[in-house]
């Protein structure tokens, strides 16, 4: 495959995102590095600031009668 590449100027205003659902890349001129980062986008009140709830019981469960 051959492929031709004209590099000229590129004049950008604004770009608007609509939004993003898994992972986007906005890629606008030349890129020598790309890394890879995260941005969680969490209300407020969507975070639980409590104790740790056990995984186990911390009490024995009461005995149940056989045969019922």
């Amino acid at each position: 495959m051959n492929m031709k590449v004209h590099n000229k100027k590129i004049a950008l205003g604004d770009i608007k995102v609509g939004g993003v659902q898994q992972s986007s890349l906005v890629l606008i001129g030349d890129a020598d590095v790309i890394s890879c980062t995260s941005v969680f986008d969490t209300p407020k009140d969507s975070l639980i600031y409590s104790k740790e709830v056990p995984i186990r019981p911390t009490t024995p469960p009461a005995p149940t009668r056989r045969g019922q």
